[in-house]
């Protein structure tokens, strides 16, 4: 296991909530003060909502949360929660007449793993609220409940995977970090190495092999994979270098999940800045996408804890 975690960046809160038995459930990281966000989307079957604001020439700079949910899009309603919540702590765009909380999300689906009559509702978008703290356990828990790699057999020949977080500590004080649910239709690999992913009589058939070397069929696993995550740092970035810091993100799922960003994914990652340090983006970018990658590692390796 990688070391670190999302909220090793002072001031990041995460929390999870999740329904054991639809073994669905969200994550949400929460900065109070509001954060210079981005993202970028590179899966063809995304579930998001509020992703149009951190576009250039968008008023809104910050947002006060991020919500990775299960439950596909019915999962975004848990964001109503997240805003309830925000709303009440005066975390939001103040206006004349209201405090409005920006709430990005993306979702995954997991309506094929558990009870598909079950998804995150705006009381476990509060509730992942109320359990937002520093200590942020990984594998089968909040967005990770329901996630599982390696579809390309279909799900009864796919592993579990969960959520995962890293962090590393660069000089000067500056910390990147990222957290991650993986869901993909891939397998998570490590040094060549499948460490989870689809399986025939219990061994690794390496799906990026396997489809290079036998016909297969993915139409019936359309929409039904996407890893979601967030990369975040103390360093002060601007709205433009937020973008960017979330789309060199996906290189680190390039790392460390094959195939990715499949016409059958959702891939998308949001980025946080929440700090004030002065920091070099080329060293800011090598170290996202090793997060990220260490994150996605860490979303399987922790998953035996929590099964």
């Amino acid at each position: 296991m990688y070391s670190g975690s999302i909220t090793n960046i002072q001031g990041l809160l995460a929390g999870h909530a999740q329904d054991t038995a639809g073994h669905t459930g969200i994550t949400v990281i929460l900065a109070p003060n509001g954060a210079v966000c981005g993202v970028d989307v590179r899966g063809s079957a995304p579930g998001t909502r509020e992703t149009a604001f951190m576009s250039q020439g968008k008023a809104v700079q910050e947002c006060y949360a991020v919500l990775l949910a299960g439950g596909s899009a019915f999962g975004l309603a848990a964001a109503d929660g997240v805003m309830i919540y925000c709303e009440q702590q005066g975390m939001g765009v103040r206006t004349e007449d209201a405090v409005v909380p920006i709430i990005p999300a993306a979702v995954i689906y997991d309506l094929g793993y558990g009870r598909s009559d079950i998804r995150p509702n705006a009381g476990m978008g509060y509730a992942a609220c109320i359990n937002a703290c520093t200590k942020v356990p990984q594998g089968s828990v909040g967005v990770g409940m329901g996630a599982t790699v390696g579809k390309v057999l279909g799900m009864k020949h796919a592993q579990k995977s969960g959520v995962g977080t890293a962090s590393l500590q660069l000089p000067g004080g500056v910390i990147v970090a990222a957290l991650v649910g993986v869901n993909a239709f891939g397998d998570v690999i490590e040094n060549g190495r499948v460490l989870a992913g689809a399986q025939k009589n219990g061994t690794h058939i390496n799906t990026a092999k396997y489809m290079l070397e036998n016909k297969v069929e993915t139409e019936f696993m359309k929409g039904r994979n996407t890893t979601i995550g967030v990369v975040a740092t103390n360093a002060k970035l601007t709205k433009d270098e937020a973008a960017k810091l979330a789309q060199v993100a996906h290189d680190g799922l390039a790392k460390s999940i094959d195939p990715i960003h499949t016409m059958v994914d959702g891939d998308t990652i949001f980025s946080l800045s929440y700090g004030s340090r002065a920091a070099d983006m080329n060293i800011l970018i090598t170290a996202a996408i090793e997060a990220t990658r260490r994150a996605v590692i860490n979303s399987v390796l922790a998953v035996e804890e929590t099964l």
